[in-house]
């Protein structure tokens, strides 16, 4: 045992060793910086560019089974990196449940040629049988995977290789939707990448897109007795240059553009209009491989004006050099209302908006630490810049033309629309990520962010983990915030999250197996006292993994709230749907709202809301209570007052229900809902910012409001309840 211990301790020490070597296979905690591969059986395979690592032990992210790929890394000049992604392996249908019993992992070829390792799962009657192969000297990672089925016929699968990054940026499959259809003729393959590193997944079989390209899916239907075979790999760089990645993925002829450029520039190349990729300067040089065809190329830089995009037609080699960069230019804004400095979102609508992540950004926030104040390096030309403060000030565009070297400075005064605060309403995003798993938000941008969006309370819930609370909890204390802390319990049929949670608790169930009773009873172990459903609706929401048998445990009433996901818009009506439901049958169970923001630079923090009322001091703890008690609304845009608070009961006698409602973009229509069924609808003339409505329904045993702004964004309500108990 002492023997082993000690191996397993030599294996960071060695690692630079290791990967300088021919193709090597590790058994044991990976030596990769950062790594989720921990445990004692866990594989790691290293060769002199690359090393990925196999989760044997260790838990899957996701609650995926474990026998999947977890970790991988660039190896530069013999050193291992730092791991890139939380998951690169194989999905059987778009995230949907995963019911498993076995998972069995063998090393098939250890190397110093070649390494091969075969992991084989089951997927209720079908077995997935995935082998990856590494070469000495490659940048790849071969990805074999066969799915047989024993079972009955599977129609209209999603199947395939996904790349879901450990941070960083993502450039999906060119032209391609957030899902649907990857376009005719675009390359199948998506690449995470930052400027020290590129991972690229090449996916030929893909037709089909979710999750913005971090999945790449073919649809089809796996017949009872077949067999169906998916290829792809992984490719590898310690540079966030495109070029290896084109050059993989062209197997007709292809030819290159030359040229000079200034150090540190990107050259990008679009194909009719769609950013097709780039490639990075070497010593006031570039070279770009393209497939034959007309381009359209310019050079950007850090904080620069892009050059002027330039035609090229690719037929072998061509030639083009470009004229040095404009240099930046600053920006720097202070933000108040009537009452002093204010926390605001900054967004770019008109300027330039760089395409390579790492070049610059496009949102900002003003600074924890020095309210109302947001200090902006922009490239040259001109802009239009949006400063906002969530729902309850009107956003102002602020005008200017930043130049080389110089500084502008404007204030901004926004005029206070609202303040729901004042009567008692306060506002949280229910769902919100940090920094870990595929989430790439630092807990300080995570409070600017909220803090800018309006939000009255600090709330984050990463995968799995509460690592990010002590030092949220922090910040929260030295701006006067209250945080509430959650954590999303995540498995392959439904996530959840679970709150108020303090720092220091840790996780003590695998999610890979436990069920929903399990998942329950660890949440009100660690002192939550409300449980959400999250996304209930999606293929992995919980359900739909209830409805479909696919839920361990199979339907457990002891959740508090559902949520309304910023992301999935198109399944509001059925979360409203099912608490109307359960409200019909007296089951309080109530609503949450959330935008399930991983990153705040792309996201919009608070897009969707939960009010919570309540009286006194603005604490973590009397949020939860209330929002259990139903004392609570959802809202994307429009604010609801109500005469008679949400979640309790009308006295006897003839029911009159009074709201006063506000939103920024006008109030366009006004339902009221009763036992599940919308029995009067009011239109207000002219769709007011303000407008106060009464009705006087006939008996029933609850009623809700919801209410649609000039935008078309909704607010909905928890309900009011009548008649017995």
């Amino acid at each position: 045992m002492r023997r082993f211990l000690a191996a397993l301790l030599l294996i960071p020490a060695l690692a630079p060793a290791l990967a300088e070597a021919a193709v090597r296979v590790l058994t044991g905690p990976t030596p990769i910086e950062g790594g989720d591969a921990q445990g004692a059986r866990d594989i790691t395979v290293v060769n002199g560019r690359l090393a990925f690592a196999l989760a044997v032990d260790s838990p899957v992210p996701y609650g995926v089974p474990r026998g999947a790929l977890v970790d991988v890394a660039a190896v530069q000049q013999g050193r291992i990196g730092r791991d890139r992604v939380v998951y690169a392996d194989f999905i059987p249908n778009n995230w949907s449940a995963w019911p498993n019993t076995y998972q069995r992992v063998r090393v098939l070829e250890r190397g110093p040629r070649r390494a091969v390792v075969e992991t084989v799962r089951d997927w209720g009657g079908v077995t997935v049988r995935t082998r990856y192969t590494l070469e000495d000297g490659s940048d790849r990672i071969a990805i074999d995977t066969a799915m047989t089925n024993g079972g009955a016929a599977l129609p209209d699968l999603l199947s395939g290789y996904t790349l879901w990054p450990k941070g960083g940026f993502l450039f999906g499959v060119p032209g391609a939707p957030e899902q649907g259809a990857i376009p005719p003729g675009a390359p199948r393959r998506t690449v995470a990448y930052d400027a020290d590193y590129a991972v690229a997944l090449h996916a030929p079989y893909a037709d089909h897109v979710e999750y913005g390209s971090k999945d790449l899916y073919v649809r089809h239907t796996l017949a009872a007795g077949a067999t169906r075979r998916f290829h792809g790999y992984l490719q590898v760089g310690a540079r966030g240059d495109l070029a290896p990645v084109i050059t993989a993925d062209v197997r007709r002829a292809r030819g290159k553009v030359t040229g000079a450029v200034q150090d540190g520039a990107v050259i990008v190349a679009e194909r009719d209009g769609v950013p097709y990729g780039w490639t990075l300067a070497d010593r006031g040089r570039y070279t770009l491989p393209l497939p034959p065809g007309d381009y359209t190329l310019y050079a950007s830089a850090q904080g620069h004006a892009d050059s002027a995009r330039v035609p090229v037609r690719v037929r072998g080699r061509a030639k083009h050099d470009f004229a040095p960069l404009a240099g930046p230019g600053s920006v720097q804004l202070d933000i108040a209302d009537e009452r002093g400095p204010l926390a605001a979102r900054i967004a770019v609508v008109a300027g330039q908006q760089p395409l390579v992540g790492w070049l610059g950004r496009k949102t900002f926030f003003t600074a924890l630490d020095s309210q109302g104040r947001a200090a902006l390096q922009l490239a040259p030309g001109h802009y239009v810049l949006r400063v906002s403060h969530g729902f309850t000030h009107a956003p102002q565009d602020v005008e200017l033309d930043v130049a080389t070297g110089t500084q502008r400075t404007a204030s901004v005064r926004l005029a206070r629309f609202a303040d729901p605060a004042a009567q008692g309403w306060h506002a949280a995003d229910l769902h919100h990520h940090a920094d870990q798993a595929e989430a790439s938000t630092p807990p300080a941008a995570l409070a600017a962010a909220q803090l800018a969006a309006g939000l009255d309370v600090l709330f984050v819930s990463d995968h799995d983990t509460m690592v990010n609370l002590p030092v949220l909890a922090d910040i929260g204390r030295r701006r006067g915030v209250p945080v509430l802390g959650s954590m999303e319990f995540s498995a392959s049929w439904g996530h959840f999250n679970a709150y108020p949670l303090g720092p220091g608790g840790r996780l003590q169930i695998d999610l890979g197996t436990a069920s929903v009773q399990q998942i329950f009873a660890e949440a009100r172990r660690l002192g939550a006292t409300v449980v959400q459903v999250n996304h209930p609706y999606i293929p992995y929401g919980f359900f739909a993994s209830a409805q479909a048998g696919t839920a361990p445990g199979g339907y457990d009433a002891g959740f508090d709230v559902a949520e309304i996901n910023a992301g999935v818009p198109d399944d509001d009506a059925k979360v409203l749907a099912k608490l109307w439901q359960d409200w019909n049958a007296g089951v309080p169970h109530y609503l949450a709202g959330g935008t399930d923001t991983h990153d705040v630079w792309n996201g919009e923090p608070g897009g969707v809301r939960t009010y919570a009322h309540f009286d006194g001091p603005v604490t973590a703890a009397a949020y939860a209570a209330a929002l259990k008690a139903g004392h609570a609304y959802v809202s994307a845009g429009p604010l609801i007052a109500p005469d008679v608070m949400f979640g309790t009961r009308l006295p006897p006698g003839p029911a009159r229900l009074g709201f006063a409602l506000r939103a920024l973009a006008g109030i366009r229509k006004v339902e009221l809902v009763a036992d599940g069924v919308v029995v009067e609808t009011r239109q207000p003339a002219g769709s007011p910012r303000e407008v106060g409505v009464v009705f006087e329904p006939e008996p029933a045993k609850w009623y809700a409001l919801v209410v649609e702004d000039g935008a078309g964004k909704r607010a909905c309500t928890n309900p009011v309840w009548a008649g017995v108990p």
